[in-house]
């Protein structure tokens, strides 16, 4: 199984934080299915706006970005048992009268938990993001990012976890 050295695909996706919002991701360039290539995706990295943006939302509230990484298009976010996911998370805020009592950001399921990553097949991903506040205009990924020649163990695999 030929392999290459690894390379970084980058993403993002806008948000009005009042409605589901997803943009495609174009891998035709690595996936070619009668050519029998696939992408490994091995990492996942999310930001949540951008360096200078402000998470915390009014006094005594809570607020919450979500994103999620998928081989199809979807209308909403989607949980771990939809076959189509490649990756998820979030990030949490809760504020307290004048200041962030608590954050949290955490992986639902990413590349890096599985031992060889993640295989995709597809020629597009979607980066799908949906939150609960408005100070939080896009998030980003980074995919650090293989191609493989499809091998039958490889195929199988792909078959069994996929679409």
């Amino acid at each position: 199984m030929a392999k290459t050295d690894s390379f970084f695909i980058r993403a993002s996706t806008n948000t009005d934080a009042l409605n589901f919002a997803q943009s495609g991701v174009d891998l035709g360039a690595y996936v070619d299915a009668l050519g029998k290539s696939v992408l490994r995706i091995h990492n996942i990295s999310v930001e949540y706006g951008g360096p200078l943006s402000a998470y915390a939302g009014a006094p005594n509230s809570s607020t919450q970005s979500s994103f999620q990484l998928t081989t199809q298009s979807q209308t909403n976010m989607v949980d771990v048992t939809d076959r189509s996911l490649i990756s998820s998370g979030s990030i949490a805020i809760a504020t307290g009268a004048s200041a962030v009592q608590m954050m949290s950001e955490g992986l639902n399921i990413a590349p890096q938990h599985w031992t060889k990553g993640y295989l995709v097949g597809v020629e597009q991903i979607y980066l799908g993001v949906d939150q609960t506040f408005d100070h939080c205009d896009k998030v980003s990924v980074v995919l650090e990012c293989t191609v493989e020649t499809l091998s039958q163990s490889a195929a199988m695999a792909l078959a069994l976890s996929q679409q």
